[in-house]
This record gives structure tokens, sequence and C-alpha cells, in this order.
């Protein structure tokens, strides 16, 4: 196979053996112009990249139930990165697994024997979607209703890399380890409401520059006004739908990137 992708992330092949298909793995992925390294799994050799990945996957061993700590993890990164998992391994392998890792993580699971080129062609088709040129944004959502949080998350995970938080101690915890190239808040929230999580992002070096969109079902004049000196890029109520979430992001990065 010889399709090449320019990519601004990492693939990590994840064996506790180091077996001969994980290095062969490995050299075809970087002969192909992708970044891509090699773990035991063990966390202190995964956490220094944890921002550059972009792909985990995964060759299961008889081992894999004494791997707990490492799957819960993986689990949290990709889920607080919009990052997906690729299994390689038996059934029994892959029942351990999801009972830690929840199904919408996963991207495929290849059983044993193990057929080389379809498990490049998946890799190669995921990094060529969501790398480079193609690259999708990131987008923090910060709301106490979970369910709304949730519904949010749905419209948009297609498009987007989306995380979640459910305060605003979260979103900031969020942020200190994760970029964000937008910030859906809430007005009304509980220890920290939305103008003050603004106001803190505001403050920091590291976050100012991050733009921050209410997304809230406080529509009142006080509200909006309240954080107008703040400078959110936009102020939305919850009452909008989908399609004009969607095109409202879309409007936004486009002009983003144009100024550019």
């Amino acid at each position: 196979m010889d399709t090449a992708v320019n990519s601004r992330g990492e693939v990590v092949i994840i064996s506790s053996t180091e077996s001969f298909l994980a290095k062969s793995l490995l050299g075809k992925i970087t002969s192909n112009d992708i970044d891509a390294f090699l773990s035991r799994g063990e966390i202190k050799e995964i956490e220094p990249k944890r921002e550059k990945i972009e792909l985990i996957v995964l060759f299961m061993g008889e081992d894999i139930e004494n791997m707990t700590e490492t799957l819960v993890y993986l689990k949290d990164l990709a889920s607080d990165l919009d990052r997906k998992i690729i299994l390689i391994g038996e059934q029994t392998e892959a029942d351990t697994v999801k009972k830690i890792v929840p199904e919408h993580l996963i991207l495929e699971w290849f059983k044993r024997p193990l057929v080389m080129d379809d498990l490049l062609g998946c890799i190669f088709k995921y990094m060529e979607n969501n790398t480079g040129e193609h690259a999708k944004k990131t987008i923090l959502i910060v709301d106490d209703d979970i369910t709304y949080m949730r519904t949010v998350y749905e419209w948009l995970k297609d498009r987007y890399h989306v995380g979640m938080a459910s305060s605003g101690v979260q979103a900031i915890s969020y942020l200190a380890k994760n970029k964000a190239d937008l910030v859906l808040l809430d007005y009304e929230m509980p220890v920290a409401n939305g103008p003050q999580v603004l106001s803190m992002l505001k403050s920091d070096a590291e976050t100012e520059e991050i733009p921050v969109m209410f997304l809230t079902g406080h529509g009142d004049r006080f509200s909006v006004l309240s954080v107008v000196g703040l400078s959110p890029v936009d102020y939305l109520l919850k009452t909008i739908d989908k399609p004009a979430l969607l095109q409202k992001l879309d409007d936004f990065f486009a002009k983003k990137a144009a100024k550019k």
C-alpha cells in the first residue's frame, strides 16, 4: 500500500510483548509518512505524547486482564480527546476490553489471523479523514445539564472532536491538559458560573486566546450585557436546533480561517 498521509497526529501501537506484528505495523505506518510509536502499555510512556495521539492500536493478549489501569487510562484519553481505538485479538480479549472501553470509542476490531492490508487501510483512512488539512476542530462543551450536553455532543461528534465538562472546575482542568479551538459555555452553573469561568480563562495566558461561545438558556438583557466586556465570540440560546448550531460553528471557523 502506498497511500501517504501528512499528519499532525500520531498513532500509538500498544503491545505488551512488542510482537513481530506490532513492529511490522510500526514500520509500515511510518513508511507512509504517518508518525507512530510503539509502547508496552505503560502510562508513563504514553502520557508525554498524549496531546499528539490521534489513534490507538491495541494488540490484545492473554495478559489483557492485568492491564486494567492502562485500559482505564486509554478510555479516558480517547473520551477526553475524542480519539478512537482499534482492537486486535480474540473474542475473549475483546470482551475484557469492552467491559472498560465503551463501544463508541472503538473504531474497529480485527480478529486473528490478522490481515495486515485491512488494518492498514483502516488506519490510513482514519488518519486521512481526521488529520492534516482534514483535521477536525476540537470543541469543549461546558454544561452542568448532562442530558443537554450529551445531546449537543451527538450533534457535533461527526464533524468535530468534542470534549465535555460538567462544571467550570472540570473545564479548567480539561484545558490544562488539552487544546480546544472553541468552548461552548453554559451561563448558569454551580460553584463557578459561565461568566466566572470565562473570566478565569481570559486571565490565564495559556487559555486567554481560546474563543468562547455562550450556549445557554439565559436570554435576558442583563445576562447578555454582563458578559459583553469579556468578549465572547457569540451568545446562543439553547432553543437553537442542530442545523442552526452547526451552521453557526461552520461560519465561525470559516471566518477565522479566512483571517489567517
